[in-house]
């Protein structure tokens, strides 16, 4: 692959739409395979709706953590229908409740229990979710706007070595995430929650490795 430099400035000031087309189109060979991640959290319709815009097939990877709200279900259940999305839902291989027992209910953040049950809840499932599909490109709903790591990133980096991520909303604001829900009527929720991570802002561990 060229440059990552040079790719993101090649991109710089480019649309949404074309950062995605553009990436579909460095990727579109018979062999490769391309995910965008959700976890039906506020907002996270935009970037379904952008992505499967151009292509309508694509794999679409939830990591179901088992401790969504209602809500989150209620809004997952409306976008999977009324996108069409081509759904590959993966899970940990332990339940909340026995999560709940052997941590005592939430471990407290930044200590090995925490890493421990962040990698049970989020890094194997994702993890394992690479190994079914293979994909060369991930596309994420990344934004700077969310928080420090993040407003240090570049549309297009490295996950791995074989795996590409893109955040075609990297420079979205909440407003621009606002207009364009109501633009397209998407379904949206904000009564979200990830026992991960903590307070608002904090990155939960799949943004910070490699894979």
């Amino acid at each position: 692959m060229t440059n990552l430099t040079t790719i993101n400035q090649h991109l710089h000031g480019k649309s949404a739409q074309q950062i995605i087309e553009w990436a579909l189109l460095q990727h579109a060979t018979p062999h490769s395979r391309s995910i965008i991640s959700t976890h039906f959290g506020p907002y996270e319709a935009v970037l379904l709706h952008l992505v499967t815009q151009v292509k309508p097939d694509i794999d679409v990877v939830w990591v179901d953590n088992g401790y969504a709200t209602n809500d989150t279900y209620r809004v997952a259940n409306k976008i999977i229908e009324q996108l069409g999305l081509n759904i590959h839902i993966f899970v940990p291989q332990r339940t909340q409740a026995y999560l709940n027992v052997r941590y005592n209910g939430l471990p407290e953040l930044d200590t090995p229990e925490h890493d421990e049950f962040t990698h049970i809840l989020k890094l194997e499932p994702f993890n394992r979710a690479l190994a079914t599909l293979n994909p060369a490109l991930w596309f994420t709903a990344l934004r700077k706007e969310q928080s420090a790591l993040r407003q240090q990133l570049d549309t297009v980096t490295t996950a791995g070595d074989n795996l590409i991520k893109i955040s075609p909303i990297l420079n979205w604001t909440t407003q621009d995430m606002q207009d364009y829900i109501k633009q397209h009527n998407l379904p949206n929720e904000l009564n979200y929650f990830d026992p991960t991570k903590g307070p608002q802002g904090r990155e939960c561990g799949l943004h910070k490795v490699k894979f």
